[in-house]
């Protein structure tokens, strides 16, 4: 007898105790947290690797011993006899689970227990051991708990749960022993002879596993690599038979299993994968959607699935609606049948409506879910209607759009806020972008649970399409916190997708995915206005330019020039387009520059400049950091020097609570207007303080004494 200890994912634990249990009747198991030890034969072994279900990794223990720091841990493995288990012509492996005080890094861990077993080898005078990290002779796994560490023959090689049927998955494949356990715990297998259905199959995995219960076909059948093979201890007459006995214990399928998806090219992949498993003519595929499926059997039976979880904040656009309809489709069409639905988000499955039995804690992977039990009796099939007219939120976006309305017939563009945190409950601004809306969650005051918010936020997303009319699909969702300096531009996607709109005879290109902002301010579309009519004839600069929406006002107001200036690349290609679009051909000029320290040397003059500058910045590319309230005198200052006789600067920002030094700039000779309420859109009304603007003019007196005092000098 020797210590063997099994892994598997946390919420298994009980499961796998039963499993063990039904395979080896003797054993007195020792349970943790992922783990179950007990003292079995070598035959136990071989009979978990080759029936669990549920199991990751079959350890039999070579050794246990301290290993609170390196030498300690060297000592321990070199403890073990290594030549009683493997030759020196073996290839080897260490897996090293856990870190401790000393022990930081499981890498430095496995190479110090490699060490030791090629040490061992070396001073009997023996060749050294090669290490082989796919498929080695003789997989070493080490666990570190505190300053102990257990050591032993990894006796599959690789996780339990790769069956060997996968020719291929889609892009969140549902690992097989989770499969499983969603079989179990839904009750299924208690009940085989009832029909089952995953509607939601993506590459077949629930459908194959269920096939492999139903005929009862091993699920470790089909590995061609353990890691016993080459054990010096290794069994191999008894291992020979335990599989021949399991492969003429096979059985017909008595099971109705039935797996479909929306997506044609998954359920090809499902095929291959059921055909390669030996299970293709248990199982009855269809394209279909879920959301319109109906009973493929009339008989009452079970619906396991794995949905998607919105893992990515984007996805839950589509997934809200989606769960809505598929809730409305459980009721009319399910009725009897139990469902069992995985997920990471537990209120995702709540926009379902159904009234839940059980659920079970379970990781898939790192994510932590919930396998969540339904029936659907006449209680649970009651159809819920959506009434948006009973809805708080929907009430007030659609009292928004027809307060809106006459604004919006007027306007000369496509792009606005219809929302901007009215109920302090649905914390988030939407704006429409012609066919399309960007909805934007603030972060949630410390007065309102995260539960809380993010329940709000999906009804918003559940009836954002039946107020406005924009599909689903055409929903794009960004989550907005206190952003400081360049943060609120980084990158959240890749898509790289161009959109035009157009505001007050400009064409625009805005970018609604890739970006927390979409490179259209909308507050400031009335300053752009001011730009355009104060442009005619002058010499423009437009800093901190962005994607260069100014420049093209600017522009299109009959600038005799106009000078863009950022720090980006990105941004000033996207100006240099914005530009190009509406065609306009007078002189441009893009410079790539940190605003701050360029203005500083700057020689030249202008007529009228434009500043917006982030309220703060420690980009890398800055010689220094940016404080808006710090530093805008500085700026101010050095844009003074770049002005032309009589010349205007308009100077915006958008810091809460900034206070502009009146005095200071005064004392520079400029005479100020506080222009922000003017520069404020109608549908930014409700949130006045969204930036400030001030329109900064030289006086004459300030020009003829500044003239005087460079005479007197």
């Amino acid at each position: 007898m020797n210590t063997i200890l099994a892994t598997t994912s946390r919420g298994l634990d009980e499961l796998l105790k039963q499993e063990i249990l039904n395979l080896c009747p003797d054993a007195e198991i020792k349970q943790s947290p992922g783990m179950l030890q007990f003292e079995g034969s070598k035959e136990d072994a071989y009979k978990l690797c080759l029936w669990s279900r549920l199991a990751n990794r079959v350890i039999w223990i070579l050794g246990t011993g301290k290993a609170g720091n390196a030498e300690e841990l060297y000592k321990t493995a070199m403890d073990i006899d290594w030549q009683m288990h493997m030759e020196s012509r073996h290839t080897l492996s260490v897996q090293f689970i856990g870190t401790n005080y000393e022990i930081k890094n499981t890498q430095f861990g496995a190479v110090r227990i490699k060490d030791a077993i090629v040490d061992q080898f070396v001073e009997e005078g023996l060749a050294r051991p090669s290490v082989e990290r796919k498929m080695p002779d003789f997989p070493v796994y080490a666990r570190l708990q505190r300053d102990n560490v257990i050591i032993g023959l990894d006796m599959a090689g690789a996780s339990l749960h790769q069956r060997s049927y996968r020719q291929e998955t889609g892009d969140a494949p549902l690992k097989e022993h989770i499969a499983c356990a969603m079989l179990m715990r839904s009750g299924w297998t208690e009940n085989m002879d009832k029909p089952l259905a995953d509607m939601m199959c993506g590459s077949g995995t629930i459908a194959i596993e269920a096939a492999f219960m139903a005929r009862n076909i091993a699920p470790g059948i089909k590995r061609e690599y353990w890691g016993f093979s080459k054990w010096l201890s290794h069994d191999a007459a008894y291992w020979d038979s335990l599989v021949n006995d399991a492969i003429a214990n096979q059985i017909e399928s008595k099971s109705e299993i039935f797996a479909a998806d929306y997506n044609r090219r998954m359920i090809a992949i499902a095929k291959d994968n059921a055909d390669y498993a030996g299970v293709f003519n248990d199982i009855k595929f269809s394209n279909q959607d879920a959301t319109k499926s109906s009973p493929p059997v009339a008989t009452p039976g079970y619906m396991v699935s794995n949905p998607p979880y919105g893992e990515r904040l984007g996805e839950l656009t589509a997934l809200i609606p989606l769960f809505s309809e598929w809730g409305k489709r459980f009721k009319e069409a399910w009725k009897g049948w139990h469902v069992s639905l995985l997920s990471s988000n537990r209120d995702l499955l709540r926009v379902l409506k159904l009234r839940a039995t059980k659920d079970y804690g379970m990781n898939n992977g790192k994510l932590e879910c919930r396998l969540v039990n339904y029936v659907l009796s006449e209680e649970n099939t009651v159809q819920f209607t959506e009434d948006a007219s009973n809805h708080e939120f929907a009430n007030r976006l659609k009292k928004n759009l027809k307060k809106m309305k006459g604004w919006i017939n007027k306007v000369d563009t496509n792009c606005y806020r219809i929302y901007d945190a009215d109920l302090p409950d649905y914390n988030v601004a939407i704006d429409r972008y012609g066919d399309w809306l960007v909805v934007q969650e603030y972060a949630p005051p410390k007065t309102v649970s995260e539960d809380k918010a993010r329940k709000r936020l999906q009804e918003v997303l559940l009836y954002l399409p039946t107020v406005t009319g924009v599909s689903p699909k055409q929903i794009v969702l960004k989550v907005r916190s206190q952003q400081k300096g360049t943060k609120q531009y980084e990158k959240i996607n890749q898509s790289g997708t161009m959109m035009e709109v157009y505001e007050n005879g400009a064409r625009l290109l805005v970018n609604l995915t890739d970006y927390l902002d979409t490179g259209l301010f909308l507050d400031h579309r009335n300053t752009r206005q001011k730009v355009m009519q104060l442009a005619k004839g002058k010499d423009v600069l437009n800093l901190f330019a962005y994607t260069g929406s100014v420049s093209v006002f600017a522009a299109k107001g009959g600038a005799k020039s106009v000078t863009t200036v950022d720090m980006s690349n990105t941004y000033l290609d996207w100006a240099k387009k914005n530009v190009a679009l509406n065609k306009l051909n007078g002189p441009h000029a893009f410079v790539q520059a940190d605003c701050t320290s360029w203005l500083s040397d700057h020689k030249g003059k202008y007529d009228l400049i434009f500043i917006d500058p982030p309220s703060f910045s420690n980009s890398k590319r800055m010689q220094s950091t940016w404080d808006v309230q710090r530093d805008h005198v500085t700026m101010l200052t050095n844009a003074r020097n770049c002005l032309n006789d009589g010349g205007t600067l308009i100077f915006s920002n958008n810091k809460r609570g900034f206070k502009l030094d009146e005095e200071a700039l005064q004392a520079l000779g400029f005479s100020l207007e506080n222009i922000t309420q003017e520069t404020i859109p109608e549908d930014f009304s409700r949130r006045g303080n969204i930036h400030k603007c001030w329109i900064l003019s030289l006086s004459r007196d300030a020009l003829s004494k500044e003239a005087l005092s460079s005479e007197a000098l």
